[in-house]
């Protein structure tokens, strides 16, 4: 075993912290996950307002967020922030405020292209048969949106565990940080270390990502109309 670089994984608690920095990679993009959703869901129903000041400033809004890597609001936020004016902000914080930002955008997107893909005739075929405004919401749009909504934001949820992965740049001791530390420190002693660290980092984010994924085509499949 001493010359396989799979050796490294039971040393000491390697594979405890491996696992470790997987719950705090999962707990940020939960949290950020959870905010993106109601924020977006009120930013999507707010999208859809023909006002053209209100469309003005959203269409901004998701344009920079999407125009803007992640990775540079992640030193915005970490560095850039803290700087100017002088809050002290962790870098868990930092990746919270970031992630929801961006998932705030793409979830308002997608509930805005949700609401506006159902069809006129749905509206007012529930007005002819009587019901009132708050009916064809609860009766008629929100079982429709939800069906169109859900599977492109599961897709969101996986996007975002991902993406997670920068955050060890500014300092957050996830999994892929401590993959690093891990091959650092067995870089002499162990040195094919990298490829079975980097290895068991990319089966966590499988194990995790791929159970949303395939709960996503089967919601798709199944609401598929």
């Amino acid at each position: 075993m001493r010359d396989l670089g799979i050796s490294v994984l039971f040393q000491g608690k390697n594979f405890v912290r491996l696992l470790e920095g997987l719950g705090i990679t999962i707990g940020i993009s939960l949290l950020a996950v959870a905010i993106s959703i109601v924020l977006g869901i009120i930013l999507g129903m707010i999208m859809t307002i023909k006002n053209p000041i209100i469309k003005a400033v959203t269409r901004v809004y998701l344009e920079f967020v999407r125009i803007m890597p992640q990775l540079v609001l992640l030193f915005i936020v970490y560095f850039g922030v803290t700087k100017a004016f002088g809050i002290h902000l962790s870098g868990v914080v930092s990746a919270v405020i970031v992630f929801s930002i961006w998932g705030t955008a793409e979830m308002g997107d997608l509930v805005r292209g949700a609401l506006s893909s159902i069809p006129k005739h749905q509206y007012e075929s529930g007005k002819a048969i009587g019901l009132t405004k708050l009916q064809i919401c609860f009766y008629i749009i929100i079982p429709q949106t939800i069906r169109r909504l859900v599977p492109l934001a599961i897709n969101l949820v996986t996007r975002m565990i991902k993406t997670t992965s920068l955050i060890a740049l500014i300092g957050v001791v996830e999994v892929v940080k401590v993959g690093q530390q891990i091959i650092e420190a067995s870089r002499l002693s162990v040195p094919s270390a990298a490829i079975w660290i980097y290895g068991v980092i990319f089966f966590f984010y499988f194990i995790v990502c791929y159970p949303i994924s395939l709960l996503s085509r089967r919601l798709e499949k199944a609401w598929k109309y």
